[in-house]
């Protein structure tokens, strides 16, 4: 009988045994180590916040003149070449006048002409009125002699008329520059012949002031209404990458573009350029500032998108998760404009030197069904 009591406490003190190793292994140390997560932080600080809209365009001159001709010729004399600085009424080109003198010599000998038959028109005028007014003859030899004389006052006015317009073809023969600037493309040389038939060819291109420039952008439909006038402005060029530009947007233009079922508006940006390093024709990376911020909290948009394993996401509030003592604690947030990188925190319980959780560095995916498994089968095994 002392046997049997014996054998059955041998049994328990087993069993007991059993439970606390079993215990043991599911709650020791070694598995806590094991289901402590590794956060990874990102500390607030304060700092300026910019929301912007990115666009490319092209630089180009405030005023850009194209110099033609309105007749044709032989160019016989160039006085500028690419990049000339001119002033206004300089003599850039000269064509060649000879046919121009010729047709203005006709035209002059044609009016001396027409002169002389006006003045003999006048004499039989006068000749006409003194002989019918002694009844030497009809009325109607009078008014043959009046009419002669309107038709010779005719013919002279078209000569001067002819005349005059020779003259100034002859002065479109000498091309002059209508503004001061910079000669930014020359389309003739020497010897070329230019025809100005039905429409004025373009002999020079002239910049008047590279100084001020203007950038022309096209910017979406989705994000023109965030653009105003005066608007500041970031961009930066190819050939200076590690220079940042700055300009103020000038003018929305209303006539919209349409390529490919994508609407587009111009926006027009003043650029100031006094060292002229910018030149016509570069590609201008925009960025047009819509709000700024100049000290503000700065939430990592990152730790918007953490939750820890088991959190019901709440979708009627933003909500980050505060590092305090080794644990994820929840704070709902109000934000306001964001960089796409960063948010500014208008609302909540931050401040500056916090430590937001922006993920799990330990954690896989599904790893909040796996934890959730496990304690079912604890549960089922006890």
């Amino acid at each position: 009988m002392e046997r049997s009591w014996f054998s059955r406490h041998i049994a328990i003190i087993l069993l007991v045994l059993a439970a606390v190793l079993a215990g043991g292994y599911w709650f020791g140390p070694w598995r806590t180590a094991e289901k402590k997560p590794d956060y990874r932080t990102e500390i607030l600080v304060k700092g300026k916040l910019t929301t912007s809209i990115s666009a490319n365009g092209t630089l180009n001159p405030v005023v850009l003149v194209n110099v033609g001709t309105q007749i044709s010729g032989v160019v016989n004399k160039l006085n500028v070449d690419f990049n000339d600085r001119v002033t206004k009424g300089q003599i850039l080109a000269e064509i060649d006048p000879s046919l121009i003198n010729a047709q203005l010599e006709q035209s002059q000998a044609n009016l001396a002409n027409t002169q002389a038959s006006l003045k003999l028109a006048q004499l039989n005028a006068q000749r006409s009125y003194g002989l019918y007014a002694q009844d030497y003859i009809a009325k109607s030899e009078l008014d043959q002699s009046v009419q002669a004389l309107a038709v010779a006052k005719a013919l002279v006015d078209a000569a001067e008329g002819l005349l005059k317009r020779d003259k100034t073809n002859r002065g479109y023969t000498i091309i002059k520059s209508p503004v001061s600037g910079v000669v930014v493309s020359r389309s003739v040389d020497i010897g070329q012949t230019v025809a100005a038939s039905f429409t004025t060819p373009t002999l020079f291109t002239i910049a008047k002031d590279l100084k001020t420039m203007q950038i022309d952008t096209s910017v979406a439909e989705a994000d023109v209404g965030g653009v105003r006038k005066a608007q500041a402005v970031n961009f930066s060029v190819d050939a200076y990458p590690d220079r940042v530009f700055t300009g103020a947007v000038r003018r929305i233009r209303l006539d919209s573009t349409v390529l490919q079922n994508v609407v587009t508006y111009d926006v027009v940006i003043d650029v100031s350029n006094p060292d002229e390093i910018l030149l016509p024709g570069m590609t201008a990376f925009v960025n047009i500032v819509i709000e700024e911020r100049g000290d503000s909290l700065k939430l990592p948009l990152a730790a918007l998108k953490f939750r820890p394993v088991g959190s019901v996401a709440n979708k009627s509030a933003k909500t980050v998760y505060r590092l305090e003592k080794g644990a994820a604690v929840a704070i709902p947030v109000e934000l306001g404009i964001n960089d796409g990188k960063y948010a500014e925190v208008i609302g909540g319980a931050l401040q500056a030197g916090d430590a937001l959780i922006l993920e799990n560095s330990n954690a896989k995916p599904g790893a909040e069904k796996t934890a959730a498994d496990k304690q079912n089968f604890r549960i089922k095994a006890f």
